[in-house]
């Protein structure tokens, strides 16, 4: 933000955490800075209504964008690992079971 991060400290990176939420960001598409593997994009939280055991319960959705290299991660495992981040964020404590 002070723009004091020297070039050093901005390589060798291979995955990365793009957040636009605090600007009111609702969703985007981030792309893979190269030599970088992954981008995960996390965007402005909101309270949308859920349909859950017949009736429709507020509930705070977070929207998760994950862009990758094909040519290294399968989309596959690209999914899984989207589907665990969320399943993580919505249930913290089960971290802590898995080791």
């Amino acid at each position: 933000r002070n723009g004091k991060l020297t070039l050093e400290e901005m390589q060798g990176g291979s995955f990365t955490v793009s957040n636009l939420g605090g600007i009111g960001g609702t969703g985007f598409s981030p792309i893979v800075n190269l030599p970088e593997v992954a981008i995960l994009g996390v965007a402005r939280t909101s309270v949308e209504p859920v349909f859950t055991d017949g009736s429709f319960q507020p509930r705070k959705m977070l929207p998760l964008s994950l862009s990758y290299d094909h040519r290294l991660i399968d989309g596959a495992d690209g999914a899984r690992f989207l589907r665990w981040l969320a399943e993580a964020l919505e249930q913290p404590f089960l971290m802590l079971l898995e080791g």
